[in-house]
C-alpha cells in the first residue's frame, strides 16, 4: 500500500464517485442524489468512519441531495442504545445533519416477507447443518463447495421450518436460512450465503418481537432499496459483497440501488478494528472509548481536535479505489492548520524552574499587555501579571550551553515575552546538585512596548509564581510504536506494540486567565503546542490535554 503524507497532497479534482454521480444525473438515470451512512451500533465511531461520514454527507450536499442515517441493528447480542446515542452525537459534532433517522429493524417485517418470497421462488432453503459443517461445505478458493443435504427441501417444507424459526420453536444455531445460488461460484460469498440465523436475545428497539435476525449481506442492499438510495457508498473490503447485493435486488425485482466502493482509511500508529478497540477499553489499556489516545471521534474531540480539522483531513485524503496508508502527520497538520487561526495564545510552564529577579521590587505586580492571537486582530489583547518571582521552562536554561544557544544561561541575557530582558547571575542548587532556583536581574528600561531598542537573540515564556494556576497537563504520543499495524507478524499480539510513552503527565503552572476557560476551548500554550481543558478538570485542579505540538517532532525522532 502507498503511504500518503502531508507533502503528497494534490489539488482537488472530481473523484471517481463524483464522476459517476454527474454522469447519472446528466443521463437522467437519477433525478436527485440520496446517500446513507449505515453504522452498526456496536461501538464508537473512529476516524475511518469520519471519512465515510464526510464523503456520504458531502456528496449529497454537493449535488443538492440528502443523506439518511440508518443503523444496521441486526445483531442484538453486540448492539446497544449507548452506541446509537454516541454515533448521533459524533455526526452532529462533525457538522452534519441527516434527512431521516432509520434502522434496519424498521424493515424486519419486510425483510422477512422477502425471504418468504425467495423461498417460494426456490431461491432459499432452511439448513440444519452446524456452523462448522456449513463452513467446511463451502470449499476453498481452489475447490468448489458441496451442497447441503438439506438444499433440496421442498418449498412447503422450507416455509414451514422458516415460519417455525420465526415463532421461536428452535434453539440458537439449530437452523439457518440460506440463499440457493451456486456452490461452485468463484466468489465464495456467493456459495449459498446465510440470510437468517436464530438469536434469542432482546433487541434494543424491537425487544423480544423477533428471534431470527437477518445477516448483513441479506439486509443491506434491501434496506438501500427500500429507501431508494441512489449511490450506496462503502469501503473497498465490501467489493466482494457487491455480487450478493445485486443478486438479491435482481431476484426480488426491487428498486435497483447500487453499491460503490472506495479505499478505507488506514492510519499509521493506530488501529481501526472496533473489536480491538473494544478490547483495549475492556482490559483497561485505555481509560475508555473517549481516551484521548484512541482514534475514536469522541477521543479526538476530547483531545482537542476540531470538526473543521477532521473535515479538512477527509478532504486532503480524498477518495481513491486503491488502499493507502495515511501518515498520522497529515491529521496533525490539519489540526495545526485550523488551530493556528482560531486558538488564542496563553503562557504555561510544564517543567518549571523558579527565577527570582533580585533587583525587582518584592511586592510589586505589573500587568503586561499580551496579544491573544497574532493571526486574528479581532481577538484583542489581555493582561498578564508579572512579579519578582516567576517560573520558566527547565529546557530554557542551560548551565553549560553550546555555541549558538540563545536561551538563558549564566551571564547570558534573554527576553521574557511581553516583559523585560533578564540576565542570569547565580544558580542555586540543593544538596543533590539539582537546580533549585535561578537568580537574575532585569533591565527596567526594556519593558515590551515601551519603546526600548535594545535587543537580545532569545525570547522565552514564563508565568508569575504568585498568580500562577497549578494544573495537570496530559502529553499524548502515538498509541503504538509500529507505524503499519496491519503488517505485524501473525505470531505477534498487536498489544505488544502499545507505546509505553503514549501518556506522560506534567505538573504545570499556567497564567491565571486559563482558570476560567470553558471546556472544549482550544488554546495555544506559547512555544509548546495546542491544548484543551479536559472534562476531568476541577476548580482545585485543572487538567489540560495536549492536542498536538507546534511542529512534527516525531519525524525527527524516528529519523535518528
Amino acid at each position: 500500500m502507498n503511504v500518503i503524507t502531508n507533502e503528497a497532497i494534490n489539488e482537488p479534482t472530481l473523484n471517481f464517485i463524483e464522476e459517476i454521480i454527474e454522469a447519472d444525473l446528466a443521463s437522467g438515470k437519477h433525478k436527485s442524489v440520496l446517500t446513507r451512512f449505515p453504522p452498526e451500533p456496536n461501538g464508537y465511531l473512529h476516524i475511518g468512519h469520519a471519512k465515510s461520514i464526510c464523503l456520504n454527507f458531502g456528496l449529497a450536499k454537493k449535488y443538492g441531495g440528502k443523506t439518511n442515517l440508518r443503523f444496521d441493528d441486526t445483531n442484538p447480542v453486540k448492539e446497544d442504545i449507548e452506541y446509537v446515542d454516541a454515533i448521533k452525537e459524533d455526526i452532529q459534532w462533525l457538522g452534519f445533519s441527516w434527512a431521516d433517522e432509520l434502522y434496519a429493524s424498521d424493515y424486519f417485517q419486510q425483510l422477512y416477507e422477502w425471504a418468504i418470497a425467495l423461498i417460494k421462488k426456490g431461491l432459499a432453503y432452511v439448513d440444519d447443518q452446524t456452523q462448522e459443517e456449513i463452513r467446511l461445505g463451502r470449499g476453498t478458493v481452489t475447490t468448489p463447495g458441496k451442497g447441503s443435504p438439506f438444499r433440496n427441501r421442498s418449498i412447503e417444507e422450507n416455509i414451514d421450518f422458516f415460519t417455525r424459526m420465526k415463532n421461536g420453536e428452535f434453539k440458537d444455531g439449530e437452523k439457518v436460512l440460506r440463499a440457493k445460488i451456486d456452490m461452485a461460484h468463484p466468489n465464495m460469498l456467493m456459495r449459498d450465503p446465510i440470510l437468517y440465523r436464530i438469536l434469542h436475545a432482546e433487541h434494543h428497539r424491537t425487544g423480544n418481537q423477533w428471534c431470527i435476525y437477518p445477516m448483513y449481506d441479506y439486509a443491506h442492499g434491501q434496506c438501500d432499496s427500500i429507501e431508494k438510495i441512489t449511490h450506496s457508498v462503502c469501503t473497498l473490503e465490501f467489493d466482494v459483497h457487491r455480487p450478493i447485493y445485486d443478486w438479491f435486488i435482481e431476484k426480488l425485482e426491487i428498486f435497483p440501488s447500487h453499491q460503490y466502493e472506495f479505499a478505507r482509511l488506514n492510519l499509521t500508529y493506530t488501529i481501526m478494528s472496533k473489536r480491538k478497540l473494544l478490547e483495549l477499553v475492556r482490559n483497561n489499556f485505555v481509560s475508555g472509548w473517549d481516551d484521548s489516545r484512541m482514534p475514536t471521534i469522541c477521543g479526538l474531540r476530547r483531545r482537542g481536535y476540531t470538526p473543521e480539522s477532521i473535515r479538512l483531513f477527509a478532504e486532503k485524503v480524498g477518495v481513491a479505489k486503491r488502499n493507502n496508508v495515511i501518515d498520522l502527520s497529515l491529521l496533525e497538520w490539519c489540526v495545526r492548520e485550523d488551530l493556528n487561526k482560531r486558538a488564542n495564545r496563553y503562557m504555561g510552564v510544564l517543567n518549571p524552574v523558579k527565577v527570582v529577579i533580585t533587583n525587582y521590587p518584592k511586592d510589586k505586580v505589573e500587568m503586561m499587555d499580551a496579544v491573544n492571537n497574532p493571526e486574528d486582530e479581532s481577538a484583542g489583547k489581555r493582561q498578564i501579571p508579572f512579579s519578582r518571582e516567576i517560573y520558566i521552562e527547565q529546557d530554557d536554561f542551560m548551565e553549560n550551553p553550546p555555541k549558538k544557544y540563545f536561551r538563558l544561561s549564566p551571564g547570558n541575557e534573554v527576553r521574557l515575552k511581553y516583559a523585560y530582558i533578564i540576565k542570569c547571575e547565580e544558580v542555586i542548587k540543593d544538596e543533590s546538585s539539582n537546580i533549585k532556583e535561578l537568580r537574575c536581574i532585569y533591565d527596567a528600561e526594556t519593558r515590551s512596548g515601551a519603546g526600548s531598542t535594545r535587543q537580545v537573540k532569545g525570547t522565552i515564556h514564563w508565568v508569575s509564581a504568585a498568580q500562577a494556576i497549578p494544573a495537570e497537563v496530559r502529553l499524548f504520543d502515538r498509541l503504538f510504536t509500529e507505524a503499519y499495524m496491519d503488517n505485524i507478524p501473525e505470531d505477534k499480539d498487536y498489544k505488544d506494540y502499545l507505546n509505553p510513552q503514549t501518556l506522560q503527565l506534567a505538573k504545570a503552572y499556567l497564567e491565571p486567565a486559563l482558570a476560567v476557560l470553558p471546556l472544549g476551548t482550544n488554546v495555544q500554550f506559547e512555544r509548546l503546542g495546542y491544548f484543551v481543558p479536559d472534562k476531568d478538570s476541577k476548580p482545585e485542579c485543572l487538567v489540560f490535554n495536549r492536542t498536538v505540538t507546534l511542529k512534527d517532532s516525531w519525524a525527527k525522532i524516528t529519523a535518528k
